[in-house]
């Protein structure tokens, strides 16, 4: 898979910047990290008629990409007002490229707390019209007391902390996997036009609305010999029998004391209180399982007082 890691801030050293160069080393081997930087990208602005070339690269690369990974700090609780230019730029004009796009979010702070108020300030931007991503729901990486976690070589130390991100980004490409058949089936939902993004199949329309053909389900694979649906009813091969076995009806026990019934339910009367005998010798009550119940009182041999 080919993803785009995003630095998240415009700042020359950045802990931020530590983790996705991490990432894009630790995870070589599974998926191809391609990181960028908003250093570049001009504080957005509807007055500017050309949407910036640098702007329009990273547009280009997120299209091409199979998801996004923002890496954010947090400034004052929420992302910095770099990224968040850049995301106005990706909402703006003919540029929607974050639309039905996977996104993952990691973030590294100073803090105890990581960059939890800065993803979910993340996480309700990127839900925007104009915008319409698809974040990875959970696998919060929130990763604090950055000055403690990587070593000289810009590598993470914890093994706890490296199992956690690789959980999640496991998770992230799995989330991608599933969510390939939309790609290129978004729309720019802040357009009166609402003119799709991509080709698509319309089935029906009207003036204000459409009906699209999207498969979201993955193709049933063949048999490479027999061209057979793997999913098809194997049958027993000395009875002939699928199988695939019908579920069974659930019904009441024989012995069971129903006291009212309908159509697929019962109720049944069923005694939860154990018998209870008297000890012969004692006097101490007993349950059917035959042990002494706790609560008898039995006297002293000597003087007659309860032993309780």
């Amino acid at each position: 898979m080919n993803f785009v890691g995003i630095v998240g801030t415009n700042a020359s050293f950045s802990y931020n910047r530590k983790l996705l160069w991490y990432m894009k080393k630790h995870f070589g081997a599974e998926a191809a990290i391609e990181i960028h930087e908003i250093v570049d990208i001009p504080l957005f602005s509807e007055d500017i008629k050309e949407i910036p070339v640098s702007v329009r690269e990273l547009a280009r690369a997120i299209e091409a990409s199979d998801g996004v990974i923002f890496s954010t700090p947090e400034y004052d609780h929420s992302i910095t007002a770099a990224l968040k230019s850049l995301i106005e730029w990706l909402s703006w004009g003919d540029l929607h490229p974050l639309t039905n796009t996977p996104v993952m979010i990691v973030g590294v702070s100073l803090g105890n707390m990581g960059t939890i108020f800065a993803q979910e300030n993340l996480r309700q931007i990127l839900s925007s019209p104009g915008l319409d991503a698809f974040v990875l729901p959970g696998n919060q990486f929130l990763l604090g007391r950055a000055a403690e976690v990587f070593d000289e070589t810009g590598a993470l130390t914890e093994a706890r902390t490296i199992g956690w991100l690789e959980h999640c980004f496991a998770s992230f490409q799995a989330y991608t996997q599933t969510l390939k058949p939309l790609r290129g089936a978004g729309e720019d939902r802040t357009s009166s036009e609402n003119k799709p993004l991509a080709a698509q199949k319309v089935l029906e329309a009207g003036d204000d609305w459409k009906i699209l053909d999207i498969d979201l389900l993955p193709k049933t694979e063949s048999d490479a010999d027999t061209g057979a649906s793997q999913k098809e009813d194997e049958t027993d091969a000395d009875t002939g029998a699928s199988k695939h076995e019908e579920p069974k009806v659930a019904t009441p026990s024989a012995d069971a004391n129903v006291i009212d019934s309908g159509e697929g339910w019962w109720i049944e009367a069923i005694n939860l209180i154990d018998a209870v005998s008297v000890d012969s010798t004692t006097g101490a009550s007993k349950s059917t399982h035959g042990k002494v119940a706790e609560a008898s009182e039995q006297p002293d041999s000597s003087t007659g007082a309860s032993k309780h």
